[in-house]
């Protein structure tokens, strides 16, 4: 079982990093994909977190753990291996790590998940985290204080999602994407979820998106089916979510002055 720090040393070489160039503390999103891997949607939002002055970091759980999108696809997503109480660890120790970085404000994070990835955030804000729970042996070391903002995009809840009903533990300002013709889920069940969610406090918006499961993913199959508007606005509603609850320095608007997407990333310390 591993501990937050082994966790982190795992996904560390895996996760992306888009932002601006400059040593300034900035507030930092925390992406983490759906059960198909990380798709070529996720850098879009990236890059609209760092337009408006943060920092995004795109942790890839399953290069972390050597596994191709084939095999995911065949147990992640088929819920033979890493339910969303696992998936928790990964944003435990994303977020432990991060949030101490010198150019990140610890006080001013938001998480964002798409499908398995909503599940796993939803699992980590709710857990009691005793040790042993989520794949980790202390994932209570870790304050969940700082988070200012969870984006879920069309979130699994369906039934093998046991604990979709249970309160969260911190409420910060939560945008739901829900899609109308989502396989895995109703809208009705949906709703009932994020109702739930807003009742510890959270200021919760629930935004119906005319569309399905993935609907923002590039090359998406069917039944899923790619919808370039409301992409588009839901890149929007996302950045929009970002900077309601932060605000971020200004950013130099030089090609030099912007840094691209890092692979292989090293911990700064």
């Amino acid at each position: 079982m591993d501990t937050l720090a082994e966790r982190w040393d795992r996904l560390r070489r895996h996760v992306r990093v888009i932002g601006p160039a400059d040593e300034r503390p900035r507030p930092a999103v925390l992406l983490f994909h759906g059960c198909g891997g990380l798709r070529q949607h996720l850098p879009r939002y990236a890059e609209a977190a760092m337009q408006a002055g943060w920092r995004a970091f795109i942790i890839d759980s399953y290069a972390a753990r050597g596994w191709s999108r084939e095999y995911a696809l065949a147990t992640v997503c088929t819920g033979l291996q890493l339910r969303g109480d696992k998936r928790a660890g990964d944003v435990l120790a994303a977020l432990s790590d991060i949030s101490k970085w010198p150019d990140v404000i610890p006080g001013k994070i938001a998480l964002a998940g798409w499908s398995h990835g909503g599940w796993g955030i939803m699992e980590a804000m709710s857990s009691e985290r005793r040790p042993g729970m989520l794949g980790l042996a202390n994932p209570g070391d870790v304050s969940l204080e700082g988070i200012k903002a969870v984006y879920l995009a069309y979130p699994y809840i369906g039934v093998a999602a046991l604990n979709r009903m249970r309160p969260w533990k911190h409420c910060p300002r939560t945008l739901a994407v829900v899609s109308r013709t989502d396989h895995l889920t109703t809208v009705r069940n949906a709703e009932r979820v994020m109702t739930m969610v807003g009742n510890c406090g959270a200021d919760i918006e629930t935004w119906i998106a005319e569309g399905t499961h993935a609907f923002d993913e590039p090359g998406a199959v069917k039944p899923m089916v790619y919808h370039p508007q409301l992409a588009d606005e839901a890149v929007e509603r996302f950045r929009a979510l970002l900077t309601d609850v932060a605000a971020a320095p200004p950013v130099w608007t030089s090609p030099a002055s912007l840094r691209g997407v890092q692979t292989g990333m090293t911990r700064l310390s």
